[in-house]
């Protein structure tokens, strides 16, 4: 059987044979330029392309934070994706566990897509734990001109934990699920975060309000107007 050049035969366990790219490792491909470029797209949808990393436990509010801003910007006739890291898990990433390896390889995949939406001129909201400081640096790095927006859902871990919309901590502290973030694997919280969100007095700010602190940030720098 022959097989296009760039990739290689792999034999798993299970005795099957499988296609691996290995274009990561070529020296032969190259990058095409086209004639429309970011500041045309910017112009064309009147904003700027950035790129929205929401992080934080499970529970503390990403998904809840992520549609209520993707929703305000909509009325606010602004163009924008939210990569909800669940959802992703279903299509794009459904090949990776929760290993370390996996859990980089899964942040690296995210930030490649949301660098593209951001290419594209939108507002690109990613929301995941990222629970590795590294595995989120690379992502910003990824971002020209600064444009990567870190979003900290600050929340203590027995509000979220109490708060367990999907039943995972209780299935943590069983021993059910292994290596969970909070329980038995480590959040390493950003230490230079462009947005903080927390509680006031004990209390969690309601999604309209956390929506609006980003919402504000995005317009005071001027993403919600192209240049």
């Amino acid at each position: 059987m022959k097989f296009e050049k760039g990739f290689t035969v792999c034999t798993p366990r299970s005795g099957r044979n499988f296609l691996m790219s290995t274009l990561g490792h070529s020296t032969n491909i190259f990058w095409h330029d086209c004639a429309v470029g970011k500041v045309e797209r910017q112009k064309l949808l009147n904003q700027q392309g950035c790129v929205v990393w929401i992080t934080g436990l499970s529970g503390s509010g990403k998904s809840t934070l992520a549609c209520s801003v993707g929703r305000e910007l909509h009325s606010r006739g602004k163009l924008s994706y939210v990569l909800d890291g669940d959802n992703l898990r279903h299509g794009l990433n459904k090949n990776l566990g929760f290993k370390p390896e996996e859990r980089t390889e899964n942040i690296r995949r995210v930030g490649e897509v949301a660098k593209l939406f951001a290419d594209a001129g939108l507002i690109c909201i990613a929301s995941l734990i990222s629970p590795y400081r590294k595995d989120r640096d690379a992502c910003r790095s990824m971002v020209p001109d600064a444009s990567f927006i870190e979003v900290f859902m600050n929340m203590p871990l027995e509000v979220c934990e109490l708060r367990d919309p999907k039943g995972l901590y209780k299935l943590a502290r069983a021993g059910k699920i292994k290596g969970f973030t909070g329980i038995d694997d480590p959040y390493e919280p950003p230490l230079n975060c462009e947005i903080e969100i927390r509680q006031k007095d004990g209390i969690c700010p309601a999604p309209c309000e956390m929506a609006g602190q980003v919402i504000s940030y995005l317009d005071e720098k001027g993403y919600l107007h192209a240049h």
